[in-house]
């Protein structure tokens, strides 16, 4: 006999449940272990004021198939969601150097059985930059393949703190991985800095090679636009070149404690350690990235946000978590992108750490319209962190589901445009 969809989420969740009260009954432990470490720091010097810094983190999932797909038989694949080695070095207060490699989504459809064979099971260059201090704390000028990005707080997530599971999918935050730049990171040059309460960031850089980019830039609306994301190599009406500059930017008001700028990933929670309420106003202009072979013009591309991220202990021992962004997307009338698309984005999630445990439930919503959809694309996850050491050790189990997109989910595993999974992740840093 055929098991129900209600019947296998009912199932999942009892085992959530299950596992729950079983970390609860941990917890109770006379002598609980000491999960304390000190960074892995190489010092420099004998104060320590010169160092090398070295951060090592897993991310393993299991995700079962669509939901959505009635009486499909429950399957649950497993994947390393990330798996990254980072180190950075400051020898001097002068400059500081960055490298960070590693690899994305490997699983058992792009394993490979000697691990040369293809780029799943390879690990990549994530970030290269040098940075020089021009002005102390107010002007630092940094070049290579950065993540300084512009537009929303979450378009530099760290992915080392996430409050929710990962980043809202579809990647709008996201919006030019794989499309203008290597996985959300560009070759370019780089300004940052801080000017009291307020601090900035802004980046002018190269695009990808649009024939390596995600669909090659082609436009996913159902609605045709004309248009394709392959400025940069069409030349314009005169022959000259065109469409190779990026310029991004994000500015921040902290209006309770000050986040660090040394680094550019933004933390996800500080689960309770700061007050930190910060509103944020961000852009993304790439002129003459877009082209329309119809008339052989090009058009610009133009995104603009703002956004407010809350973070702080209520009373001692817990955490309200909140952030909210509305972003206005622009590539042309009706094209849609691989992430995004021309029209309005509002993504927004809450999240509370109950008061003197290691429970964090949270609740996510992405809210997309788009001209070249007919209908709106949503997106919904419902999820529960655990945190047995932190963000250094981690398990989060989220109800995941995507509404109206054709982009994200492969034809054969989607029910019109809708994807529904339950996910567990395991997540360990050092």
């Amino acid at each position: 006999m055929k098991t129900s969809n209600y019947t296998r989420i009912r199932l999942l969740l009892s085992l959530a449940l299950l596992a729950w009260l079983s970390a609860v009954g941990a917890q109770t432990e006379v002598a609980p272990e000491d999960h304390s470490y000190k960074p892995l720091t190489l010092k420099l010097n004998d104060n320590g004021s010169k160092y090398v810094r070295f951060i090592i983190w897993h991310q393993q999932w299991a995700v079962t198939n669509n939901l959505a797909i009635d009486d499909a038989k429950l399957q649950v694949s497993t994947m390393a969601r990330r798996s990254r080695f980072l180190a950075y070095a400051q020898v001097s207060s002068r400059f500081l150097l960055l490298m960070h490699f590693g690899l994305n989504n490997l699983s058992p459809s792009n394993l490979d059985g000697l691990g040369n064979g293809g780029n799943g099971p390879q690990f990549f260059l994530h970030d290269a930059w040098t940075e020089f201090k021009v002005l102390p704390k107010s002007l630092y000028i940094g070049t290579g393949l950065h993540y300084w990005k512009g537009l929303t707080r979450l378009a530099s997530q760290s992915t080392l703190n996430f409050m929710t599971m990962d980043n809202p999918r579809p990647f709008a935050p996201w919006h030019s991985l794989g499309v203008t730049d290597q996985f959300a990171r560009h070759l370019g040059v780089y300004i940052k800095g801080e000017l009291g309460k307020l601090d900035y960031r802004l980046a002018v850089n190269n695009p990808l090679n649009p024939a390596n980019a995600l669909g090659a830039g082609k436009d996913f609306g159902t609605r045709s636009s004309g248009l394709t994301y392959n400025g940069s190599a069409k030349a314009d009406e005169g022959g000259k070149p065109v469409g190779n500059t990026i310029i991004e930017g994000y500015f921040r008001y902290n209006v309770l404690d000050a986040e660090s700028t040394v680094l550019p990933f933004n933390v996800g929670s500080y689960l309770g350690t700061k007050k930190i309420l910060a509103l944020g106003a961000g852009f993304f202009l790439h002129p003459d990235g877009m082209y329309r072979e119809s008339d052989k013009t090009h058009e610009n591309v133009s995104h603009f946000a703002v956004d407010a991220f809350y973070d702080a202990p209520l009373s001692e021992g817990d955490c309200l978590n909140a952030y909210a962004a509305f972003t206005r997307f622009n590539y042309g009338k009706n094209y849609l992108s691989r992430w995004a698309g021309t029209g309005n984005n509002v993504y927004a999630h809450v999240g509370y750490k109950f008061k003197n445990t290691k429970f964090m439930p949270y609740v996510a919503y992405q809210y997309g319209d788009y001209e070249g959809y007919e209908d709106p694309v949503k997106g919904l996850d419902i999820g529960l962190n655990y945190f047995m050491n932190a963000h250094h050790a981690k398990i989060t189990l989220e109800y995941h589901q995507v509404t109206g997109d054709f982009r994200d989910v492969p034809a054969a595993t989607q029910v019109d445009g809708i994807n529904r999974q339950i996910r567990l992740q395991t997540h360990i840093f050092l």
